[in-house]
């Protein structure tokens, strides 16, 4: 990816805490971030990258306000957006939006592409009359025929549902896209083309993207900047070249050496370095 935007972050979340309570009688409350801070620029798409349960989804449920910080702030556009209420959240849905793992389930199954694209239009009074030629706009983007509207998801392969929940997200012009594994469910062929999607899309809008992925391959195929989480923590963060190609830190490391490669001998290396990497850190951890 080309260098990162230097001007004032977009969004900007500082020492973000999330505690989840436990069940039982005065337990202490299970920590998931540790104080994360992270940014986002205009037109930037910063890759998140760690294994299940880092707390990587769960940094990005902050800034869509489904989770509430412990501790941090998170800003957006210069306001602080951490603690916001319900009517003031929805308003600021114009400019943040989300793109979910699961085409399959993140689509209504009961409404048509057309009533699908229509309904965060329809919201807006200032949208209705125009409704129907944006649908068609926000198809001709994502690459789906006119005729789409008319037809319901489980009509379209996996590729083709995960780019009409593309196109719900940019209905209203975000300026943000919180991507959440947008491409883990599809086979690695349609993943190519949906991640060249999300580029298009933000070189013609300028739109930023937080986007969270377990595969290291994926953001650096998409993101300026990095980060790594590991246990709640981000524990390298940089440029994607850098990060994804030459890791400091021993976590990415482990996570490059886990990556596939083409090459098959290059892949029996890289499996060879893992596990050698894997035993020292036994064997550190054991003294």
């Amino acid at each position: 990816m080309s260098e990162t935007d230097t001007s004032a972050p977009l969004l900007e979340a500082k020492n973000v805490v999330v505690e989840f309570p436990m069940k039982g009688f005065r337990k202490a409350p299970f920590r998931v971030l540790h104080g994360v801070s992270l940014d986002i620029h205009p037109g930037e798409t910063v890759g998140l990258v760690g294994e299940s349960g880092s707390g990587k989804t769960t940094i990005g449920r902050a800034i869509l306000g489904l989770v509430e910080p412990a501790a941090g702030t998170i800003t957006f556009d210069g306001q602080d957006i951490t603690r916001l209420h319900r009517k003031e959240r929805r308003k600021l849905s114009d400019s943040i939006q989300v793109v979910f793992q699961d085409p399959y389930t993140s689509l209504n199954p009961t409404m048509t592409v057309g009533d699908i694209l229509s309904e965060p239009l329809l919201v807006k009074a200032d949208l209705k009359g125009s409704a129907r030629t944006r649908i068609r706009e926000l198809l001709d983007q994502v690459g789906l025929p006119s005729g789409a509207v008319d037809k319901f998801p489980r009509e379209f392969s996996g590729g083709q549902r995960q780019r009409v929940a593309i196109a719900r997200a940019l209905a209203l012009s975000p300026r943000l896209v919180v991507c959440d594994e947008p491409v883990s469910a599809l086979d690695l062929s349609t993943q190519a083309r949906v991640l060249d999607l999300f580029i298009e899309i933000q070189e013609r809008t300028g739109v930023a993207y937080l986007f969270v992925s377990h595969d290291l391959s994926v953001v650096r195929h998409i993101s300026h900047r990095v980060a790594v989480m590991y246990k709640g923590n981000i524990v390298e963060y940089g440029d994607g070249d850098q990060v994804t190609s030459e890791p400091v830190h021993p976590y990415t490391q482990k996570l490059l050496m886990s990556a596939p490669v083409a090459n098959p001998v290059r892949q029996r290396e890289r499996r060879i370095e893992r596990h050698t990497m894997l035993a020292a850190s036994s064997k550190e951890g054991h003294n």
